[in-house]
């Protein structure tokens, strides 16, 4: 049988609550709504870390960013010198051992020095900008260096015009299906949306009832209806995997959503790393399920090369598990039911089946416990730490082997069990800023740095 082809949508800051299917009513997203309508949505799907380099170099890693030295690096710098460990094994290197076609369009943000760009983990191709849209030119007096546009590890243009990137990244997109079309391959797309400023094409923008933030939701949602009506017009969908998500919480600013969970991206409350996550496998994964299971970004590197007839790396420890049960039967039991919260080298909470502990927060004063029910209280607003204390004890234990394995920078613990990140010498940034250039400034709203 041949093995399923494999896409996974990743979007910047796109909240829990911004999707229709998740119960938004003022973002208008009608495709992602029918892939969730012919496939599976995950209502526990949790991203690793609540800002993005640490997220996305976790989850093509199958590791807690802890491990693979990422805890203290949760947003990498243009011309910075730490990226993604060279021995580090992602999931593009492994589907590519078993003959998949791989190309990452998009974000990056794992390291902008050559020996840390996609291509040299796995991906037979790169487009895209390699880390946080704000990380350029965004005012007239700004110096910074203009944002690189990249086609594998060379910069083709400085400073796009960002409301067409989607639509250069959907065609690249495009391309490679067609190209690949008679072969297996995996296609990761990461959008710029909806990461601060935002740049919705003028016709989603005029069309938005929720002003540029809405605008840049339907321009995700055109994307991804555009890449599901390839898959059909080719006639592959039925081999197809779909997977689409989102790599933290929302901001919360300018209209995003949470709800109804609490916080937002860079807290480990559950708004910042319980996302949206939608699958669609048509005969495989059954039409309009919903799965309450645990799951998490660490699960897709073991999930997917299951998938492909491989197998995780046996050479070093990952946190991964393989959830490809849950997509056949969505309402099988989780091979996870334990999911660590880790706020860059601080480990702040556990979550094991329907509770969650507090073991610290940034900004608390020393050691902090509070214990929250998620199945009667999602939005986290009622303690009952002192109404079960079993459950703190074993919750409790959790945390130490957890501190023991990957530390934990609370309580000054560092883990027997991590592996160093990539560093380079003599860094530089893939652009410098030309004064005598015209380059295109943000149009709406402000930085976010991540």
């Amino acid at each position: 049988m041949k093995p399923p082809n494999i896409v996974l949508i990743n979007c910047d800051d796109l909240g829990y609550g911004d999707l229709g299917c998740y119960g938004s009513q003022v973002n208008d997203t009608p495709a992602i709504d029918r892939m969730a309508a012919e496939g599976g949505r995950f209502t526990d799907f949790y991203m690793v870390s609540p800002v993005c380099s640490a997220s996305r170099a976790g989850m093509l890693t199958g590791c807690y960013p802890a491990r693979i030295g990422f805890g203290g690096y949760s947003v990498l710098f243009p011309g910075q010198a730490e990226g993604l460990h060279r021995d580090e094994c992602t999931i593009a290197e492994i589907l590519k051992q078993r003959g998949y076609a791989t190309r990452h369009i998009g974000k990056w943000h794992c390291g902008d020095q050559p020996e840390f760009l996609p291509t040299q983990f796995g991906f037979d191709g790169y487009f895209g900008i390699p880390y946080s849209n704000d990380m350029g030119r965004q005012k007239e007096d700004d110096t910074h260096p203009p944002l690189p546009l990249l086609r594998d590890e060379t910069v083709i243009q400085e400073q796009p015009d960002q409301t067409s990137i989607t639509e250069r990244y959907t065609e690249d997109a495009v391309r490679f299906v067609r190209a690949n079309a008679d072969r297996p391959f995996f296609l990761y797309l990461a959008h710029m949306h909806v990461h601060l400023p935002h740049f919705p094409p003028a016709h989603f923008l005029a069309a938005s009832r929720n002003g540029p933030y809405g605008g840049a939701v339907k321009t995700i949602d055109w994307s991804t209806d555009v890449i599901l009506d390839e898959l059909r017009e080719l006639g592959i969908e039925k081999n197809t995997l779909v997977v689409f998500t989102s790599d933290n919480g929302s901001n919360t600013r300018f209209n995003g959503s949470n709800a109804p969970l609490r916080g937002r991206k860079g807290q480990t409350w559950e708004g910042g790393q319980r996302v949206p996550c939608i699958m669609r496998w048509p005969g495989v994964i059954p039409a309009g399920t919903e799965c309450n299971g645990i799951a998490a970004s660490i699960d897709f590197l073991p999930t997917f090369a299951a998938l492909a007839g491989g197998e995780a790396p046996r050479d070093r420890m990952i946190d991964g598990l393989d959830i490809s049960n849950l997509l056949r039967r969505p309402d099988a039991q989780s091979p996870r039911d334990t999911f660590f919260y880790y706020s860059g080298n601080r480990l702040d909470a556990v979550r094991q089946g329907p509770w969650k502990l507090f073991v610290g927060r940034p900004g608390s004063e020393g050691p902090l416990q509070e214990l929250y029910n998620l199945d009667d209280d999602i939005a986290e607003s009622n303690d009952v730490h002192d109404k079960h204390p079993d459950v703190v004890a074993a919750l409790t234990k959790l945390t130490e082997d957890c501190r023991k394995d990957i530390g934990d920078q609370h309580l000054g613990v560092a883990g027997a069990n991590c592996r160093p990140i990539g560093r380079v010498k003599n860094p530089v940034p893939l652009t410098t800023y030309d004064p005598a250039h015209p380059y295109i400034m943000a149009m709406y709203d402000t930085e976010d740095r991540g």
